[in-house]
């Protein structure tokens, strides 16, 4: 097939471009330029937010997919359409399970679980995104949906609030503290980006994928205490948590307030029959354990790799010096919570 992959570089999409390339597929990739293209691959270097020169430097193109990692706003995905519209049998767009209504009514979620997100607007404009594309998904511009949860690869070791780098990490290490949120004790889902990758290929040129929207996540759920035991575990260091309930990190630190209450303070469980009905033979591999130790192992071959972001090292300490002194909200106003 020839597939045009916008973005095609980053953490999820390059496990993606990755084993479609290794299929034989013929992989055009739309990207700034930023991050180096595989070897083997044709690059358009365009700015995919600009509307014009988009739609400018695929005039002439035209594939059996098109994926669209890099569309945000509904107005990303008006300019796909215009510039895509009659030029490829499917349109993938992916979007991400924040999507799914907040807080959970039940779990495991299913892609028939309500869209809502009142905390987060990245997870509001995902919505709208969707909501666009099912408007017009049609014979000249056939959509599908995709929507990972806690997708992590070699390089990233993921965190609630903290990003991908290796900042707790060096505070695990050198036995500082750092912050769980709540009591770690609510469940999650962490799926390695080749695992994901293994399931999302099953989709591209599907037929029977067209119109219709999937998860794609692991199986395995870990409680958020556990996830650190096992990061600490990895980093051959004991674990030193402070557990703050997600109402105060939010308070300290306003931009958590989607990335907590609008996701991973909720139960992430995930029902994957939908992927592995239209998959045949699909499922993730990788424990988080495993996954886990690739992922450190990575970042220790090269101590350039091991690098500190000051700014959140700060904000870790700032959020866990207000909850040791209370600050700014007394403890029991969180009592019947936490």
């Amino acid at each position: 097939m020839r597939i045009l992959i916008i973005g095609g570089t980053g953490n999820i999409s390059s496990e993606v471009t990755s084993q479609l390339y290794s299929m034989g597929h013929e992989i055009t990739i739309l990207s700034s330029g930023s991050r180096p293209v595989p070897a083997g691959c044709r690059h358009i270097k365009a700015n995919k937010f600009n509307d014009g020169e988009l739609q400018n430097c695929l005039k002439d193109i035209s594939v059996d997919a098109a994926i669209d990692f890099m569309a945000f706003t509904p107005a990303h995905c008006r300019a796909g359409y215009r510039a895509l519209r009659g030029k490829t049998e499917q349109f993938i767009f992916i979007s991400s399970a924040t999507v799914y209504q907040k807080p959970h009514a039940k779990i495991p979620v299913t892609e028939d679980t309500p869209r809502g997100n009142p905390f987060w607007p990245y997870a509001q404009d995902k919505i709208a995104c969707e909501e666009y594309l099912e408007s017009i998904h049609g014979d000249d511009f056939p959509v599908t949906i995709v929507r990972p949860s806690h997708t992590f690869g070699q390089t990233w070791i993921p965190s609630p609030i903290n990003g991908c780098g290796f900042t707790v990490s060096s505070r695990i290490k050198n036995g500082k503290p750092f912050i769980i949120h709540d009591k770690g004790e609510s469940l999650w889902t962490l799926t390695a980006s080749s695992d994901f990758a293994k399931g999302f290929v099953g989709l591209v040129g599907n037929k029977n994928a067209i119109g219709e929207a999937f998860h794609i996540t692991s199986d395995e759920t870990l409680s958020w205490n556990a996830i650190y035991e096992e990061l600490g575990k990895a980093l051959g260091a004991s674990i030193k948590p402070v557990h703050i309930p997600s109402e105060f990190i939010a308070k300290v630190y306003p931009d958590a307030r989607g990335m907590l209450m609008g996701d991973k303070r909720e139960p992430g469980v995930f029902d994957n029959s939908k992927i592995k009905k239209f998959a045949p033979g699909f499922k993730c591999e990788k424990s988080f354990s495993a996954a886990i130790k690739e992922s450190v192992d990575w970042f220790m071959e090269d101590p350039r790799r091991r690098q500190i972001d000051m700014a959140e090292d700060r904000l870790i300490e700032a959020i866990i010096g207000a909850w040791e002194n209370s600050k700014y909200i007394p403890a029991s106003a969180y009592s019947e919570q936490f």
